[in-house]
């Protein structure tokens, strides 16, 4: 397939860390680039964990001596930062800190070559185990690799996934079996081009890929893509009802279909592109990624799809094959012109009802949490390393692999860490906040049989072993009592910045695993409440220049802004009663406004573009019945397809893929039966013609 070896390789761009994704102003990145003045290499704490329930055997014990030695000697593990291995005080367990190489220098390690180093190390733990004893992976390493794992389904069974409910669904749609091939090849084909310009993009740091955007990209490119196959496809079968030549009628139904994909495509690449003013790099790249991808979809579908269509002939549709025989009025017969006759004979009940359940299920919004997920409860399923860091926070200090990280002037490192260990959630014991080691001298010190290997009276190693100031800079370390990605890790890291920026002439930042994670959090609520605002107006701006009113695209974003409150609202319910999702992320929201608004809006442009053109000859709510009743079948057909394929993301172990995919999949339905089908066709007969104020259409015939 054009552009699919590329698909594979997009996982060799990927980057799923944090702190990949942060601006370079945020208080942890600034951290981390100064962190690499006073260490070379830059690790990812990692952990293997050992339990037997009864106590920990003198077998046991061999075997996990014997792990300690071995892991150091697997390539891309730090020797120099592995300790020897800790035992829990009930005897149960035991564990050994294996930091994985994150960054060596100015080179960093990729995604891929993570996994096999802990899959490496994986595989000394879980050889000759005795039995009885459970051997699991845990600390922000093991769950990194945890997270890469979980993506590397989206090059097969996520796209196999979708490209099955698609075949399905246009199986029942279309009742032929030839059909569905053209909208799905011309999807697939669209995501061949997507990728072969966004891997040299990624590849070259011009985009930030993750394993996230690339599932999305994925997900929108086949349903969009066929989305728009179904618009053309059945606006090319209504014309050869009425013309004997198969270029005419496909040049009949591209003027007529054209307008609306392409006004799609732009709405919904620009609200995409509006994530570009973010701060997080993923929101930035997200943006840019799938805009790319829809783009190429549109492109594909107006160039590729009809003469494809047109040179295979009538047969495509068989058995349902349309002749030249003048009868393809889809407005005055069929189950959607008796639907929209129904509607409109009491249109102000429909759309005041309507909006009243939506209101209603809006009101559960309130109940949302987007408190953020720590990693633990970011999973659907349990893989090995949330299994070991289960054991592992119920036996050793939780905070332990991953202290906050506090970069200040080094005249006033006494003030910082004086104040550092008074701050609530910064343990109290010896040596919980100390200038970092330098585990290079470390290393020296044991090779050469140093004496100054113990620590001092306040816990710290002596500080012939620490880091050298570098610049007038030191680098402090403080323990936090939490696990790095719960609230209160965050909360700690609040009240470390709040008690050490105040110290005049400290200069101080706190960073470390917690801050990057808390920065990231608080990035992506700045890009929430940033771009949804934006993205109203431009779409609001493109609908307005679409339909040549004013009117009209106010109702039509009026609609979709209650329609996502009110999937909001069901999918709080959803999460917490019946999935039992712990939480979700602030970018939650984001993410799922701007996928429901601009997709949702694609299926007012499809029903309203039709509207005004047959407006333009039957008047105004004459061309509301009409034009419900020739889009009904094929927008509700979209919005299946659109849903089913979202809902596709949750076959992804990872809960945020699930919780978006059931927002949108619920919402583009709800967007699809109740808005596009009730709600707007209703309110627009009710107020007639004043809908296209200020054109000249609202002086026409009503």
């Amino acid at each position: 397939m054009f552009g699919g070896q590329y698909q594979a390789k997009l996982a060799e761009v990927q980057k799923n860390d944090n702190a990949a994704f942060l601006p370079g102003s945020a208080e942890s990145t600034r951290v981390a680039d100064e962190s690499e003045k006073f260490r070379s290499v830059q690790t990812l704490p990692g952990f293997i964990v050992y339990q037997r329930e009864s106590g920990l055997t003198a077998a046991d014990k061999a075997k996990i001596a014997a792990d300690a030695e071995a892991f150091r000697a697997v390539p891309g593990v730090d020797p120099d930062q592995s300790a020897d291995p800790q035992f829990s005080t009930d005897g149960t367990a035991a564990n050994v800190s294996v930091p994985l190489v994150g960054k060596k220098g100015d080179v960093e390690v990729t995604g891929d070559e993570l996994v096999d180093v802990e899959n490496a190390v994986v595989d000394i733990a879980k050889k000759d185990v005795p039995d009885g004893l459970t051997v699991h992976s845990a600390g922000p390493g093991g769950l990194l690799v945890a997270f890469i794992e979980a993506f590397e389904g989206i090059d097969g069974v996520l796209l196999l996934a979708a490209g099955l409910v698609v075949i399905v669904i246009l199986l029942v749609v279309y009742r032929s079996p030839v059909l569905w091939f053209f909208p799905l090849f011309s999807s697939v084909l669209a995501l061949g081009v997507s990728v072969l310009i966004i891997y040299p993009l990624a590849k070259h740091d011009v985009l930030t890929l993750n394993g996230q955007s690339q599932g999305i990209l994925f997900v929108l490119v086949i349903g969009a893509g066929t989305d728009y196959a179904l618009l053309l496809v059945s606006r090319y079968r209504e014309e050869l009802h009425t013309h004997a030549s198969r270029v005419e009628a496909m040049i009949t139904a591209w003027r007529g279909a054209a307008p609306a994909i392409a006004a799609s495509a732009v709405t919904v690449v620009l609200g995409l592109l509006c994530l570009y003013l973010g701060e997080l790099n993923s929101n930035k790249s997200l943006g840019p990624v799938t805009a790319i991808g829809i783009a190429c979809t549109a492109l594909v579908m107006l160039t590729f799809l009809p003469v494809f269509l047109v040179l295979c002939g009538r047969w495509v549709f068989w058995p349902r094959i349309p002749h030249f025989d003048q009868q393809a009025d889809l407005a005055s017969h069929g189950v959607w012109a008796r639907f929209a006759g129904g509607l409109v004979r009491r249109p102000r009940m429909a759309w005041v009802s309507t909006a009243i359940v939506l209101l209603a299920c809006a009101g559960a919004m309130t109940t949302l949490k987007v408190d953020g997920l720590s990693t633990t409860d970011s999973f659907t399923n349990d893989p090995d390393a949330i299994l070991g860091q289960e054991i592992f926070d119920a036996h050793f200090s939780q905070g332990a692999g991953a202290p906050a990280v506090i970069i200040a002037n080094v005249d006033r490192k006494d003030e910082v860490i004086a104040a550092a260990e008074k701050v609530p959630g910064v343990s109290t014991d010896p040596g919980a906040v100390c200038v970092q080691i330098d585990y290079a001298k470390v290393a020296r010190a044991i090779a050469t049989g140093s004496p100054q290997l113990r620590p001092g009276a306040d816990g710290c190693l002596p500080a012939s072993l620490q880091v050298s100031e570098v610049d007038g800079r030191i680098a402090v370390e403080a323990t936090i009592t939490h696990r790095y990605d719960t609230p209160e890790a965050y909360d700690t890291v609040k009240a470390l910045r709040a008690a050490l920026h105040p110290i005049a002439g400290a200069d101080a930042l706190v960073g470390g695993q917690s801050a990057i994670n808390y920065d990231t959090q608080q990035a992506s609520a700045h890009d929430r409440n940033l771009i949804v605002p934006i993205v109203l107006v431009v779409i609001l701006i493109v609908l307005g220049v679409l339909l040549r009113a004013l009117v009209a695209p106010l109702l039509l974003i009026a609609t979709v802004v209650l329609s996502f409150a009110a999937t909001l609202g069901v999918s709080a319910l959803v999460f917490n009663h019946v999935f039992g999702f712990a939480n979700a992320d602030p970018g939650f929201p984001l993410f799922a406004f701007v996928f429901l608004v601009a997709l949702g809006i694609d299926y007012n442009i499809f029903l309203m573009t039709r509207v005004r053109e047959e407006t333009l000859e039957h008047g105004t709510r004459s061309g509301i019945v009409r034009g419900l009743s020739v889009t009904g079948g094929v927008i509700t057909s979209a919005g299946v397809v659109l849903a089913a394929t979202f809902a596709v993301l949750g076959v992804l172990p990872l809960v945020f893929l699930a919780e978006v995919g059931f927002a949108v999949a619920f919402g583009v339905l709800m967007d699809t039966i109740v808005v596009r089908s009730i709600l707007v066709p209703a309110l627009s007969y009710d107020i007639g013609k004043k809908i296209w104020w200020p054109s000249k259409l609202a002086k026409s015939a009503d």
